[in-house]
């Protein structure tokens, strides 16, 4: 059967990152057949999903959490190693030793529903019938830029631009959120260069470690919003920040005075309004760690979203429509719960279709 044109397929899954490529392994372990049951889509020339794009500067040591792919852990790194070299690398030998059938480069333009109950998945290296899809395609190629009134002259980029603190040698530079991307930031930064932290909420730090029951609880929240089809926040959003390398680093910079968040940007800076009038602070370059936004548009002929704004869920079955879902989505963002997310999945899918449990005797 050929790869490539209108192939008939169960399943396509949309993304070759974490979630991906646990729905992928989860597919086999159901007895899905490479090519002839499905496909895994992926938009990047190679293995890595958004890991081969971080920063070069972003090591292992001050990775923010990774949890190993089913069946094969990530061999113990060099915490000096480069996050976008060692993740990819794990990536290519986990497709290789499971024989997943990641198609790559295709980016996916639009999904359709078509007669017969299936769906159409078209991407720019053909397209493929399908009568179920997972979509993974995370959040990496929809960074956020909150909107502020005013023109900056200086430099301005997104966490997703970010290539490390060269060329920021000597300047005083605003890094803008709340988060671990916002944090690894001021580790750096603050190493070379003049940092102003600013955020729209006083940060919550974590002095122990992440409890169970809290984690359950964190996720319960991201959870509720998806379940009442609202746009999805991250789970580190509702954690606090917890002890890490890079929490430590930017502590002992003393870079974590933080600063209530500007009002408006100016030519030469940014400005606060005060009781006693406005205050400008001359700046060199903002940074904006600001987050991302879960990659959806493709799914949008299926009219899925919600009034609020969200995608509706129930577990990762999108409640609009049974054949769709998400994982890596909401309260799935995270490497562990991409693992929990693309079982789930699988396991709705092959009930949905017809597939026996998985047991002694399938292949793997």
């Amino acid at each position: 059967m050929t790869v490539y044109g209108a192939t008939n397929l169960d399943v396509v899954v949309i993304g070759a990152g974490q979630a991906g490529l646990s729905a992928a392994y989860h597919l086999r372990r159901r007895g899905f057949a490479p090519y002839d049951d499905f496909v895994v889509l992926d938009a990047d020339p190679a293995p890595g999903g958004a890991w081969a794009h971080r920063s070069p500067s972003l090591r292992m040591a001050t990775v923010h959490g990774f949890h190993d792919l089913p069946d094969f852990e990530l061999p113990e790194p060099d915490p000096d190693a480069p996050a976008r070299e060692v993740v990819p690398g794990y990536f290519a030998a986990y497709e290789a030793r499971h024989s997943l059938p990641v198609v790559r480069p295709a980016r996916v333009g639009a999904v359709r529903p078509t007669g017969g109950g299936r769906l159409l998945v078209e991407s720019d290296a053909g397209s493929w019938s399908a009568r179920a899809l997972i979509n993974a395609t995370g959040t990496w190629t929809r960074p956020f830029l909150p909107h502020y009134s005013g023109h900056f002259a200086g430099r301005q980029l997104h966490y997703a631009d970010y290539r490390g603190p060269e060329g920021f040698a000597g300047r005083r530079v605003v890094v803008v959120g709340g988060g671990a991307s916002a944090i690894q930031l001021l580790s750096e930064l603050a190493a070379v260069a003049e940092t102003v932290w600013a955020t729209r909420r006083e940060p919550v730090f974590r002095d122990g470690p992440f409890s169970p029951e809290a984690g359950r609880a964190a996720v319960a929240l991201v959870e509720e919003r998806v379940r009442q089809g609202l746009p999805v926040r991250s789970v580190v959003s509702v954690t606090g920040l917890g002890p890490s390398v890079a929490l430590r680093r930017a502590r002992e910079l003393g870079a974590l005075h933080r600063q209530p968040m500007f009002d408006r940007l100016t030519e030469r800076g940014v400005l606060w309004h005060g009781p006693d009038g406005d205050r400008e602070l001359p700046v060199d370059a903002i940074v904006w760690a600001t987050g991302f936004r879960p990659e959806t548009g493709h799914l949008a002929p299926l009219h899925l979203r919600e009034p609020g704004g969200g995608i509706r869920l129930d577990g990762t079955r999108a409640v609009a429509d049974p054949r769709i879902h998400l994982v890596g989505y909401g309260p799935s963002a995270s490497t562990i719960g991409a693992n929990r997310a693309g079982r789930a999945a699988v396991n709705e899918i092959a009930r949905l279709l017809g597939r026996p449990v998985a047991g002694v005797g399938q292949r793997s």
